[in-house]
């Protein structure tokens, strides 16, 4: 069991952060790599929450040994199927890697981590006994690769994947979804998604 600050446990957790994607709209680079506030996004989300969980992994297929210089004992899987069929399966690759029982998995273009969100998740997630995954809402937005999942999500994981339902949202309907809410007021965007926001998202930063 972890515990935070204020004594608050929960089941042994690891963490997966989500870098499997193309990045298309910003020409293919690894945003994992990048500086989106002062700090190189790894480092970032490893920082806030590596002592929260037991490991941390990246799902991703590159750039193994940049994260290895930068962080030797992060832990790195690949899709268990080639062709970037999306987070989805990111997620089902997970269960044939990681030990715990629970993944926290955050998208690598997050822009914002709120402070209790692993504790939150799992507060969340008792709310119904057969719940299997717990989403993270900021600002009224959920986001749906910004969650907590049960190992015993694999066999919707896969169906979906076989059936070629990609839609994390459709997925997740089919597991009792809960919902942990959030608030930033002075948070524009929740990620990364082009080099416009990007530049929008630092001179709002600077402000």
């Amino acid at each position: 069991m972890r515990t935070n600050r204020k004594t608050v446990t929960y089941p042994k957790t690891d963490l997966v952060i989500l870098a499997g994607g193309q990045a298309r709209r910003m020409n293919g680079i690894n945003k994992l790599l990048q500086k989106f506030d002062d700090e190189i996004q790894l480092l970032k989300i490893h920082q806030q929450l590596k002592p929260r969980v037991e490991q941390v992994w990246i799902n991703s297929h590159r750039d193994h040994s940049i994260y290895k210089r930068l962080i030797p004992s992060i832990q790195f899987y690949q899709d268990d199927e080639s062709g970037f069929q999306g987070p989805l399966m990111g997620m089902k690759s997970a269960w044939t890697n990681v030990q715990s029982d629970y993944v926290l998995f955050v998208p690598c273009d997050v822009t914002y981590i709120p402070q209790k969100v692993i504790s939150r998740l799992h507060q969340a997630m008792q709310r119904h006994p057969r719940c299997e995954v717990a989403v993270a809402e900021i600002n009224g937005k959920a986001l749906y690769p910004f969650c907590l999942l049960k190992r015993s999500s694999l066999p919707v994981l896969m169906a979906c994947l076989e059936q070629k339902e990609l839609s994390l949202k459709g997925c997740f309907a089919q597991m009792h979804m809960q919902v942990a809410s959030f608030k930033n007021n002075a948070l524009f965007f929740h990620s990364i998604n082009s080099f416009d926001e990007l530049q929008q998202h630092q001179q709002l930063h600077c402000l």
